[in-house]
């Protein structure tokens, strides 16, 4: 695997995560992405904080 080229990241994604979904997530995910303007990655990612961030203020 080659290296990319460019300046390091302050913040580098080193964990990768798999998980399954049926073809309508995957629909719903690439619908939000596209309309948001954002990678599927990016909206799980937007998904999580929102989630994380609610259950901290309980």
């Amino acid at each position: 695997m080659v290296k990319k080229m460019g300046r390091p990241t302050d913040n580098p994604r080193t964990y990768n995560t798999r998980i399954r979904m049926n073809e309508d997530e995957v629909r719903v995910l690439t619908i939000c992405a596209d309309k948001l303007g954002m990678t599927r990655s990016d909206v799980l990612r937007l998904g999580l904080s929102m989630v994380y961030e609610e259950i901290i203020k309980k």
